[in-house]
């Protein structure tokens, strides 16, 4: 018989990971915008690497893994709840639970992306991206959009991409939005299966949450499909007593085995977009992906997705991984991870690309053979200093900025989902039901 489940366990270390996920994903945008060679695991197949293009080290410039944590953090925070109340005879408290957390999911994520598309929206109508379409890098000219042609065609365009950011993940203002359609989809999926499994037996459920599992890996949803159940795995084996006191038996067993997945996740997060046959390491993960994935599927999210939920659930196992996890800091970013997610695109194509490229002149490019003048160069950087200079004080200015949404625009779409809540919910539902503890 397993330890008595306490009240509250340490869940502190998700939102240090969560922080860290939002911060690589900056990162990522920002390396692809300026120094897309590091996509590659080499700057050719004759050409060494550099130091972010090796393996550990590329962490710091990928942000397909930090999409794959936030899948993974979905399953975990969203199921860790019901399950508690299943363990301790509440399922019928977690049903409840379940069923307004499923509702108030579409608010609580809709409406903060339709404020921050509305902001880039008015952006780009006065003009805010200008300089971006300019620019000499391909992604910040590519996801920068342009000035609608009228009054009234600006509003249909802003309405358009709204729906359309739901419907087949194109948001124009806003092209990294696409994610959020299946971080929804991943959210919906975590609340289904707990409605169907929250009467199961905890063995069973384990079970058929790793079956659920590989039918996801093998289907090739690695995206957000087996990474949302690895989180709810995760949760289900956090609230385990005899889990927790298996790991905490083996103290040796626990430490090893959480490092070796810790270390392995990191090398399958280094797997890169590009080129991957162009280093000896990344070709070997090539080879070895044909022999553990499906076929057809892209190495470069199956790798990723993999190696977080082998970071995660080493992480949960250890405890000094989980005590860096929970500093305070690293909280902090967690808790703005949301808001930061929503505007680093925006300000990366404006603020960051003023500050960047906005006192440069396009250089002339001279005639054609026909004697034509050709049209001027791309933008290019003022210099590297500024670069030195700018780039940490835009980590400074977006963290300032996401704190603001955090006191000011989320408390508001969190106030309207509320009324709309009022406004649906039948009586009997607006009022929380005391929980019968067994």
């Amino acid at each position: 018989m397993g330890a008595p489940l306490t009240p509250k366990r340490d869940v502190v270390w998700i939102d240090g990971l969560r922080g860290i996920a939002s911060v690589l994903v900056v990162t990522a945008h920002i390396c692809r915008s300026l120094v897309p060679h590091l996509l590659s695991p080499a700057m050719s197949d004759k050409l060494p690497p550099t130091l972010f293009q090796l393996p550990f080290l590329r962490c710091f410039v990928m942000g397909r893994a930090s999409v794959a944590v936030f899948a993974l953090v979905t399953g975990y925070v969203n199921s860790l709840g019901p399950l508690k109340k299943s363990r301790t005879g509440n399922a019928d408290a977690a049903l409840s639970g379940v069923a307004k957390s499923a509702f108030r999911r579409f608010g609580r994520f809709m409406i903060p992306a339709v404020v921050a598309t509305t902001f880039s929206w008015l952006a780009c109508q006065f003009g805010a991206y200008s300089i971006a379409h300019s620019a000499n890098s391909a992604w910040i000219r590519d996801t920068s959009p342009r000035p609608s042609a009228s009054f009234a065609g600006a509003f249909y365009d802003l309405f358009k991409n709204l729906g359309t950011t739901w419907i087949d993940g194109f948001n124009a203002y806003d092209r990294i939005q696409w994610t959020l359609t299946f971080l929804l989809k991943g959210s919906m999926t975590t609340y289904l299966t707990l409605f169907a499994l929250v009467y199961v037996k905890p063995r069973w459920r384990m079970a058929l949450l790793a079956g659920m599992y590989y039918f996801k890996w093998k289907s090739g949803d690695s995206l957000v499909g087996f990474n949302v159940y690895c989180g709810i795995l995760l949760a289900e084996l956090s609230v385990d007593g005899d889990v927790t006191d298996f790991a905490a038996a083996h103290p040796v067993l626990q430490s090893v085995t959480s490092a070796s997945a810790i270390f392995l996740g990191l090398y399958f997060c280094s797997y890169p977009e590009e080129n991957p046959e162009w280093a000896p390491w990344s070709k070997s993960l090539l080879h070895l992906g044909h022999w553990i994935f499906p076929n057809g599927v892209e190495y470069s999210r199956y790798y990723p997705g993999m190696g977080a939920d082998l970071v995660a659930t080493g992480i949960m196992f250890n405890a000094t991984a989980k005590k860096i996890l929970s500093h305070r800091f690293l909280c902090w970013m967690g808790k703005l991870s949301w808001p930061v997610y929503l505007l680093h695109a925006p300000l990366i194509r404006t603020v960051l690309t003023w500050v960047l490229f906005g006192a440069s002149v396009r250089p002339q490019q001279g005639k054609d053979q026909n004697g034509n003048q050709l049209p001027p160069g791309w933008l290019p950087i003022a210099n590297t200093w500024v670069v030195v200079f700018a780039l940490p004080l835009f980590y400074v200015f977006l963290y300032r900025v996401a704190g603001l949404w955090a006191q000011y625009v989320d408390p508001w779409c969190t106030n309207v989902t509320k009324v709309f809540e009022e406004m649906v919910f039948r009586d009997d539902a607006k009022v929380e039901k005391p929980l019968l503890l067994s």
